[in-house]
């Protein structure tokens, strides 16, 4: 199993922060980079810095924003979406794939200026009214971002939409208790993609699952993320970290439009064997 520490990394941002975690394919130096934003397929684009995915939906109705990365990422996914030629006022719904402040840092300001709603899987509940600090690990070290409450808690395959675009939300915990994907179709001339927003299951602490009292669960949740991760359909697919899906590798600064990048299934069911390799070995710890 791949190691996974807590680093003590010195981090700027609007909460004061200093702590974070380092994870498997993560870039934390790469987070606050600022990143040419582009067209991945259809009415989906990509508005984050060069690690920390944002992705921006647009419709006829309005534009969906999911995920904000750090609390200093705001202007830069304001100018980003602006780039593109969009209206950043025209935000009408944020959500987020997991409940920690490197991927919701700038919510609660995007969500006040832009007066978006804020959809949520419904188990994320405690940990935004909380700001984070009653988070499983990250609220031990203080990692925290500016608490909010959500206009709307949704459940597994709950629905989520706006215009001609609707999102299902798939409820993956394990790497927080609402950690969530979601899945939709978009069309580009004559096809309609299956899309696939990520968020992949890899593990953060360094000690036994059963040791983590404020998360008894954790275990059978990432044993259920790791089954249902395994049997989705989808054409394309991009996650939480830009680094997760190699979009480096696969894109550089002024490439042209070209869905077909994203279309590597065989890479998302690869690194999705090494996250459960890693919880195999984790289990192992259980039994010492």
């Amino acid at each position: 199993m791949k190691k996974i520490t807590i680093l003590l990394l010195l981090i700027i941002s609007f909460s004061g922060n200093a702590q974070t975690v380092t994870e498997p394919k993560n870039n934390p130096e790469k987070w606050s980079q600022p990143y040419e934003p582009f067209r991945i397929v259809g009415n989906l684009y990509y508005v984050g810095t060069y690690d920390l995915a944002s992705y921006l939906i647009v419709t006829n109705k309005g534009n969906i924003l999911i995920n904000t990365g750090l609390a200093d990422s705001y202007p830069q996914i304001k100018t980003n979406i602006e780039k593109l030629g969009f209206k950043y006022k025209d935000i009408k719904i944020l959500t987020l794939t997991q409940a920690h402040f490197d991927h919701m840092g700038a919510m609660a300001d995007i969500k006040k200026e832009t007066g978006a709603k804020l959809y949520v899987d419904k188990a994320e509940l405690a940990e935004l009214k909380s700001g984070g600090k009653s988070d499983y690990e990250l609220g031990k070290y203080g990692v925290t971002f500016k608490p909010l409450t959500p206009d709307f808690l949704l459940k597994n395959n709950d629905k989520i939409t706006l215009g001609s675009t609707t999102l299902t939300l798939l409820h993956h915990p394990g790497h927080t208790k609402g950690s969530c994907s979601f899945i939709f179709e978009t069309k580009d001339k004559d096809r309609t993609y299956k899309v696939l927003i990520a968020n992949m299951p890899s593990i953060i602490i360094d000690h036994k699952f059963s040791d983590v009292h404020a998360y008894p669960d954790m275990q059978k949740d990432y044993a259920y993320t790791l089954e249902a991760m395994k049997n989705l359909d989808f054409d394309i697919w991009v996650a939480s970290h830009a680094s997760q899906f190699d979009l480096h590798e696969k894109r550089k600064p002024g490439d042209a439009y070209n869905p077909k990048l994203f279309m590597d299934k065989e890479n998302y069911f690869k690194y999705l064997k090494e996250l459960e390799d890693d919880y195999l070995e984790k289990l192992k710890e259980e039994s010492k």
